[in-house]
């Protein structure tokens, strides 16, 4: 037998409790890598204290890990797909442990941004190898849906577990604690994962091309900073500039793929509609739940007033949304159909972002309560089966290079999420009145953010102090209002998109065939 996967006494030893097993370790460190994304939103005010970050400066923080992420991830699948799977995984896993422990000391905003920066580096070596192995670990197609779903509820799990730990965290000890508690997690996977993880990769992968590594790195940098600076100060030469040069270098990318005998991204998978379709499905997913979750934390904790382990448990009905709809998506989309699970759950995240315009200052739990379970349970239903499209829709050489592509529609979702939604909550926000009186300084600090303002009206007497705070909190939640029914419109669009392209999909118990 050739096949240099795995070869049969290898499988017949990842027995059922050892591929489970096997399972639960890459589940480990997807859910590290999305706790990671949104630990940071709850410990921000703290940060912000501490560091003295400019408005700038802070959402750089907050991004440039999802950027790096986002801009590394095709290139490490492929990598992944060369050197190994597990070769790499064990491998970003040991670096991820380390560059957390700069995050957790780093001493001034800059540091932190190139500490955020690495972790991100580390983080793009972990996410498709995880969803690579997992199609080669698994190759009954109904076992590799269940896997497939809790391997995507760990992911939705994640971020919204990400709050809850970070509060409890923040409660307890500094900020820099919600970054070593990676430490032991990452001891245990690679641990394990030493053990129990089959190696595989693609038998015969041809080169890595360095090129395409850095055109696809600065091409999606630019383009998702150039969204991200236009959202925030409106269009200007410099964020135009980025935007041409990272649309230019991403389509040399492209044309660079379609010449290399071995590319780093086989751009023919795109011709398949339901892996098209899908990875857009992914993208917009994220992007709804994303920006919601790292608003609504902002909400709950600066405008509600809750204290950070309140405001993520307030978040965790998302999550429970999420891992119940995931593990049941996969008999959802067999039984009714792919589109239908998939539209259905955009669908709804479009709805619960519609809902988020009845929100103000002081609306109750349960309608909040009831949101985040509705984003969860469409997040859960979409992500999951959009994923077990993708990865069924290539050959198994290619699954690190196919879920590579899957990651980068989830991490740029992440980052446009907040980026987009974030920039138009920001510009909203920006132009509220200040009360009479107050100092110029103070009116700036309170503009930059709804943090910055809270903690500049401790400067001013007790009433200016409270009419600023109620002004820059209406402000906010005006902000969200506009970011939220443009976030609506977006993913009902979608989900009438979805239900159109992907029609006549299907998971099959084999390989997905789309018929065209």
């Amino acid at each position: 037998m050739t096949a240099p996967f795995s070869l049969p006494t290898k499988d017949e030893e990842l027995s059922r409790p050892g591929r489970w097993i096997a399972l639960s370790v890459l589940v480990l460190a997807v859910l590290l890598v999305a706790v990671d994304a949104t630990v940071l939103g709850l410990a921000t005010p703290f940060l912000s204290e501490d560091l003295k970050p400019t408005g700038t400066q802070l959402l750089w923080i907050g991004d440039v890990y999802s950027f790096v992420i986002a801009g590394l991830l095709v290139s490490m699948g492929s990598l992944g797909d060369r050197i190994g799977r597990k070769k790499l995984l064990l491998t970003g896993a040991t670096a991820f442990g380390l560059v957390s422990v700069l995050n957790a000391y780093a001493t001034s905003p800059e540091l932190m941004i190139v500490a955020r920066a690495l972790l991100g580096v580390a983080g793009a070596t972990l996410m498709p190898s995880t969803l690579a192995l997992i199609r080669n670990i698994f190759h009954d197609a109904r076992e590799r849906s269940v896997a497939i779903g809790i391997w995507g509820a760990a992911a939705s799990a994640g971020a919204a577990v990400g709050p809850v730990v970070g509060g409890f965290l923040l409660e307890h000890f500094w900020w820099g604690s919600v970054f070593l508690i990676n430490l032991p997690v990452m001891a245990v996977l690679v641990v394990v994962g030493v053990k129990l993880l089959p190696e595989s990769k693609n038998p015969a992968p041809g080169p890595w091309d360095l090129a395409s590594v850095g055109l696809s790195l600065i091409g999606i940098i630019a383009v998702v900073y150039a969204i991200k600076e236009g959202a925030v100060h409106g269009a200007s030469w410099g964020v135009g500039a980025a935007a041409v040069a990272g649309a230019a270098t991403l389509a040399w990318f492209v044309r660079r793929q379609l010449t290399l005998k071995s590319p780093l991204l086989d751009m023919h998978l795109f011709r398949n509609r339901g892996f098209s379709a899908a990875v857009l499905a992914d993208l917009l997913t994220i992007l709804g739940l994303a920006g919601l979750v790292f608003f609504l934390s902002q909400y709950l904790q600066l405008v509600q007033g809750r204290r950070p382990l309140e405001a993520g448990l307030a978040e965790l009905p998302a999550a429970i949304g999420a891992v119940v709809a995931g593990l049941l998506a996969g008999r959802a989309a067999r039984r009714f159909s792919v589109r239908a699970v998939v539209s259905g759950g955009l669908a709804a995240i479009g709805l619960a972002l519609g809902a988020i315009t009845l929100v103000g200052q002081n609306t109750s739990y349960p309608l909040l309560g009831a949101i985040l379970l509705v984003v969860g349970v469409g997040a859960g239903l979409a992500f999951t089966v959009t994923a077990d499209v993708i990865l069924s829709s290539v050959p198994k050489e290619q699954a690190g290079a196919a879920s590579a592509v899957s990651e980068t529609a989830y991490e740029l979702g992440a980052a446009l999420g907040i980026a987009l939604l974030g920039s138009i909550v920001t510009g909203v926000y920006r132009g509220f009145p200040v009360p009479e009186g107050t100092p110029g300084p103070v009116a700036d600090a309170a503009h930059e953010s709804l943090g910055g303002a809270v903690e500049a009206a401790s400067e001013l007497p007790a009433q200016t102090g409270a009419e600023l705070v109620a002004a820059a909190q209406r402000a906010f939640v005006d902000g969200l209002h506009t970011a939220s029914s443009i976030g609506c419109v977006v993913l009902v669009a979608t989900a009438v998109a979805a239900w159109f392209l992907l029609r006549g999909q299907r998971l099959e118990d084999g390989a997905a065939a789309a018929h065209h």
